[in-house]
């Protein structure tokens, strides 16, 4: 770290370095002030988990700031910004190594919407959120820690109503992101296992008809669905879902005209929803939607590095479970996945969110 009594003052946005590029006022701001008005911010826009989680990337800022006395964000300078940078890769907490890319690139993505509401409140340089540069992860990298989150969901869900209802991509999605089921689960769905008025479906292990579940018999299970995907469901069976069996005569839920859909299309529900574009929203990757294979052809839509797959619905759906104060056995059962697995490989809260959820607790103690 560097000299902590250094003078703060003499960092590059209060040199005549900047002065020629805009002259700015700014106001003091300290970081937990900062802080404050960009959470009561986001509570206006996003769930309450999505901003639980914010508060909680953002308390290592805070830290990292205590330590660095940096008690005016007026202060704030590039070379702090990769001063963090370097400090919270190494802030694991578990002592088995740095923390991944893939955490680190989240740390700096809400760095930098944090400051961008600092410069709102005439706190920082206007150039400074735009020096963050966080890590690029490949699309193999990513995968391993990528999730869907809650907020993104919704966003492509009420699109899926309003433009694709009811078509066996809204249905596929809805299905998935609801139950946190595998995609071999949702192919291995029949008309006859679907209960709308139970609102259940019942997921059984027959691979003598090529559709297993990845636990076998113990992965059987009924599974509760909810009043509205049930009528996503029915309306799905009653105008789009094509009239057809599978090789060996039974009536798949999820259907094309082909008859039960494979994995792999199932996983193709999942690219092609995904993508900014296919959704109303503009590309962030600087691409034309009219001439980028990703957006032209759906074979093509996993190539879109913010498409994700399957997998990344169901760790966002058991996330989004966990955020919502769901007991981790209840998750684990819904989603047929042991406990230790769930932690290991599902969950994407950090530490410090699993402990604020637990602070809600304290007066029961």
């Amino acid at each position: 770290m560097h000299d902590k009594n250094s003078n703060r003052k003499s960092n590059a946005y209060n040199s005549n370095e900047y002065q020629h590029v805009q002259s700015v006022n700014i106001e003091p701001l300290s970081p937990e002030e900062a802080l404050e008005f960009h959470i009561n911010r986001m509570g206006e826009e996003y769930t309450d988990s999505t901003v639980r989680s914010h508060k909680s990337r953002l308390q290592y800022f805070i830290q990292f700031c205590d330590q660095e006395r940096i008690e005016n964000l007026n202060d704030l300078s590039g070379r702090d910004i990769l001063l963090y940078r370097t400090w919270r890769r190494n802030q694991n907490g578990k002592g088995d190594g740095p923390i991944s890319d893939a955490t680190l690139k989240t740390a700096l993505d809400t760095l930098r919407v944090y400051l961008k509401t600092a410069v709102r409140a005439d706190g920082v340089h206007p150039q400074l959120p735009e020096q963050i540069d966080p890590p690029t992860l490949s699309k193999e990298a990513a995968s391993r820690d990528v999730m869907l989150s809650s907020d993104r969901a919704s966003e492509i869900i009420e699109y899926l109503r309003k433009y694709e209802y009811a078509t066996v991509l809204h249905a596929g999605f809805e299905l998935i992101w609801h139950t946190g089921m595998r995609r071999g689960a949702a192919r291995s769905i029949d008309l006859d296992d679907y209960y709308p008025d139970e609102q259940y479906i019942q997921l059984k292990h027959r691979p003598e008809s090529d559709t297993p579940l990845k636990n076998k018999k113990d992965g059987e299970r009924p599974v509760a669905i909810s009043k509205d995907l049930c009528t996503i469901l029915n309306d799905w069976i009653d105008t789009h879902r094509p009239d057809v069996e599978d090789d060996y005569g039974r009536q798949p839920l999820l259907a094309t005209k082909h008859g039960r859909p494979h994995a792999m299309t199932v996983q193709k529900y999942a690219y092609t929803a995904t993508r900014p574009c296919a959704v109303g929203q503009e590309c962030p990757h600087d691409k034309d939607p009219e001439t980028c294979d990703a957006a032209i052809r759906k074979q093509d839509a996993s190539k879109c590095p913010s498409s994700v797959s399957t997998h990344a619905l169901r760790r966002g759906a058991l996330t989004h479970w966990l955020y919502q104060d769901w007991q981790v056995e209840h998750v684990s059962d819904r989603a047929d996945v042991s406990p230790t697995v769930l932690e290991k490989h599902y969950d994407q809260r950090s530490d410090l969110e699993k402990m604020e959820q637990r602070r809600q607790n304290l007066n029961n103690i």
